[in-house]
């Protein structure tokens, strides 16, 4: 069975709907003593770092989010779900983060242009992926959809699977071990989107 995170940050019906979709029942689950009980979850998120982290704690889903990234059960963050996995934010003001993954959570960079990027970044944009068991039976040229304003910078090569193009490179996918993330909205995504989730649910 898979959880859908429930922190009150994030659409969790359409990424419910979708795995309905796929033909898969999800839970959304917001009490973190049951998180062991399931075999994945999904950690979604729409809005702030700082805000997010909050809800986490005030929760008690922070040290519930470690121990299950510790088990080797796999977890995938979509979105600020993905941001939070890494160690700091610096989305108005300094936030640490879940620290399952190395890096941070930045602004995107205008000062190697001479007009500002627009953000956030909005609307279908192509993810160039690395082989990983996420990215199976997509597309050849797979556009995905994306919202946001800030993104991450990995410390680990190695940690990184897809990798998108909006002024200048950023990371938009990541997997360390059993704990995996992607920047756009797999279910906001269509065709490919759908894929990526199914590839999810067959890990």
């Amino acid at each position: 069975m898979i959880a859908i995170v429930d922190y009150n940050m994030g659409n969790l019906a359409s990424v419910q709907n979708a795995f309905a979709k796929l033909g898969k029942d999800t839970v959304i689950e917001s009490d973190p003593s049951k998180f062991k009980d399931y075999d994945k979850l999904i950690l979604p998120g729409v809005g702030a770092f700082g805000d997010a982290m909050e809800h986490l704690r005030d929760r008690n889903m922070i040290e519930a989010l470690r121990e299950y990234a510790a088990s080797g059960k796999y977890m995938l963050g979509i979105c600020l779900g993905m941001q939070l996995l890494f160690e700091s934010s610096e989305e108005f003001g300094e936030h640490e983060g879940l620290g399952l993954i190395k890096g941070s959570v930045k602004a995107f960079d205008s000062s190697r242009f001479s007009e500002p990027l627009k953000v956030p970044h909005m609307g279908w944009n192509r993810m160039f992926t690395t082989q990983h068991p996420l990215f199976e039976n997509l597309d050849e040229e797979h556009y995905l959809y994306f919202v946001h304003t800030f993104h991450v910078n990995c410390t680990n090569e190695e940690d990184i699977i897809g990798r998108t193009n909006y002024g200048y490179d950023f990371t938009s996918a990541v997997s360390h071990k059993n704990v995996m993330g992607i920047q756009p909205h797999p279910e906001k995504s269509h065709k490919n989107g759908l894929h990526i989730l199914e590839n999810f649910i067959n890990l």
